[in-house]
């Protein structure tokens, strides 16, 4: 099996895999590598480990070096660039009078590439934007536009039950989130009680699924199953809750 080790490239964004080749590279190291986006400085949080080959989306690209503190710098002097960037987009945005919210900035480490994340009710037409930002910043411009779940990620918050959201902490993926999971732990479905800030279904009622269903098999029964009319008080459209 090969040996892979794992990187990630925000706090609590997605793990790739890579190949360590001949560097001695150990939890916590930052490393160079080459990703879809360009040249990226990211952190090991997984370890050289052996995978199965079915686990690996390949190609499988192999770590260019061991990050210097050179690199560090340099990942610095790009945040400060974004919040720059972050600036001037919102003015060109107002300028075209578009429909649309900006979230976030992202130069890549080795400034090929300016990525702008926004969120909108629909399709934007930004074709004369992006013209203008390619002509102030000089590089490739890429505007991505995202779902409410990732700009609650991206921008992080409390939720109701008081601690930081759970996808900005530590949740890599989104994984679906039905009505049926609130149903099957007897929970209220007023919205208002099982949608996140983001204003869709929380995502602990995905992860804690699981632990209700080896309950109810504990208990050598089954949890006491309720219609939906029994659930509310009154009719709610939850409709719009899930994706």
């Amino acid at each position: 099996m090969p040996v892979v080790i794992g990187v990630r490239f925000k706090p609590a964004g997605k793990i790739y895999y890579f190949d360590p080749a001949e560097f001695e590279i150990n939890l916590h190291d930052n490393v160079i590598v080459e990703t879809a986006r360009g040249i990226e400085y990211g952190q090991v949080v997984v370890g050289p480990k052996e995978i199965p080959e079915e686990e690996i989306v390949q190609p499988l690209k192999k770590v260019l070096r061991v990050a210097t503190p050179e690199d560090a710098k340099q990942v610095l002097q790009n945040q400060e660039k974004a919040k720059d960037a972050f600036k001037i987009c919102l003015e060109k945005i107002a300028e075209h009078k578009l429909p649309m919210k900006l979230i976030d900035v992202e130069y890549t480490f080795d400034n090929s590439k300016v990525i702008f994340f926004f969120t909108a009710e629909g399709r934007v037409d930004f074709r004369e934007l992006v013209k203008d930002l390619a002509a102030i910043f000089r590089t490739r411009i890429e505007l991505r536009q995202i779902g409410v779940r990732d700009e609650a990620k991206m921008l992080g918050g409390i939720g109701t039950c008081g601690r930081i959201l759970c996808c900005h902490l530590f949740l890599g993926d989104f994984e679906p989130v039905s009505i049926k999971m609130a149903k099957e732990q007897q929970l209220s479905l007023n919205p208002s009680k099982i949608s996140g800030i983001c204003g869709r279904l929380m995502c602990c009622l995905k992860y804690e699924n699981d632990y209700y269903q080896e309950c109810r098999k504990e208990c050598q029964g089954e949890a006491p199953q309720f219609s939906e009319e029994e659930y509310l008080e009154e009719d709610f459209d939850l409709s719009s809750l899930e994706d």
